[in-house]
């Protein structure tokens, strides 16, 4: 007598649950195993075009030094002077992909093209890449996700696909889109109007280099208006004016609503950034009855000796503390 004994056989609705979870199994581990290969856009910027169908992206075998053999310019190799370039941190490229972590899997791209075929291109960053402005914008806030960049969604620069790359010099050693002294050149590509109120006489010290455009705006997005850095227009400006920021005993209301209410930020040909001259500036709230616009001449002043004061017509040589006063008696803001 056999000492196996012999299994009964089963249902046919069994037989069919057991096939139905197999087949589920299955499953499961086919998408361990798409897990595991090395992602370089997401599911949902995996660029278009970038591989063969169905084809898995394949990276080159040696990483920057597969590049540098055809790539071997001093632009190219000025990524080596910069922080993405430093291993020593688990934070930057060269720490892990080198090249292709940020230019995305390579090795469609080093493979020869046939007779009368173009080279494949790198997905990402490169002449022809199949993907948009923003998967590669993606690709930078990968890494650049912090709080100065919270609110580029949404933000006028992403609306209209102002790539990272337009503004951002990458392989140089001295990005020039980051220190004072070059970062108006960057910003003037786009802001035209603005590089010309920055060349008349009264203006903020920009093209000195003692400010740059990011002093006052953040390119990456703002909570405020125009891109400011502040909340709003006054607290933006209080980060340098803050004894105009109050508060004072008296107050001049267009001062605590707005600073453009009587200033241009950028340029203007008139003292102290103003709109236009005093006192027609003030005269555009104030009446001018008792107060006139007209230059007194020497006919027209006692003892026909003119005075300083009187022929400038200025507003403030009498209203001084024009922005608020703390005095007792400074309610015309006149001390």
């Amino acid at each position: 007598m056999s000492r196996w004994k012999t299994c009964p056989a089963r249902p046919d609705s069994q037989r069919a649950d057991i096939g139905r979870r197999a087949r589920r199994l299955a499953g499961t581990l086919l998408l361990i195993a798409f897990a595991a290969v090395p992602a370089f856009a997401g599911a949902a910027d995996a660029p278009a075009g970038a591989t063969a169908a169905g084809a898995v992206p394949t990276y080159s075998p040696h990483g920057a030094n597969t590049c540098l053999l055809c790539h071997r310019t001093a632009k190219v190799k000025a990524i080596f002077s910069t922080p993405h370039a430093a291993k020593s941190d688990s934070r930057t490229p060269f720490a892990g992909r080198q090249c292709e972590a940020c230019h995305g899997p390579g090795g469609q791209h080093i493979k020869p093209p046939g007779p009368g075929q173009k080279r494949t291109p790198m997905p990402f960053f490169a002449p022809n890449s199949p993907v948009t402005v923003k998967q590669e914008n993606g690709r930078c806030l990968t890494c650049h996700n912090d709080a100065h960049r919270m609110a580029w969604k949404g933000s006028v620069h992403q609306r209209h696909d102002v790539a990272c790359v337009s503004c951002h010099t990458i392989h140089a050693k001295h990005d020039p889109a980051l220190s004072a002294a070059t970062q108006p050149k960057v910003c003037y590509q786009c802001h035209q109007g603005i590089r010309a109120d920055f060349a008349k006489f009264s203006h903020h010290p920009v093209p000195t280099g003692q400010l740059k455009c990011s002093s006052c705006h953040n390119p990456h997005g703002s909570f405020g208006p125009q891109l400011l850095v502040g909340d709003t227009v006054n607290q933006t400006c209080y980060q340098c004016h803050a004894s105009k920021r109050g508060p004072f005993l008296w107050e001049h209301p267009p001062v605590q609503e707005d600073c453009t209410s009587c200033h241009t930020p950028h340029g203007s040909v008139n003292p102290d950034l103003l709109v236009s001259r005093p006192p027609l500036l003030c005269q555009q709230c104030h009446q001018s009855a008792g107060h006139p616009s007209i230059a007194f001449g020497p006919n027209g002043l006692p003892g026909k000796r003119p005075n300083g004061f009187l022929l400038s017509r200025s507003c403030m040589s009498c209203h001084s503390e024009i922005h608020g006063s703390n005095d007792p008696s400074g309610a015309p803001l006149s001390r």
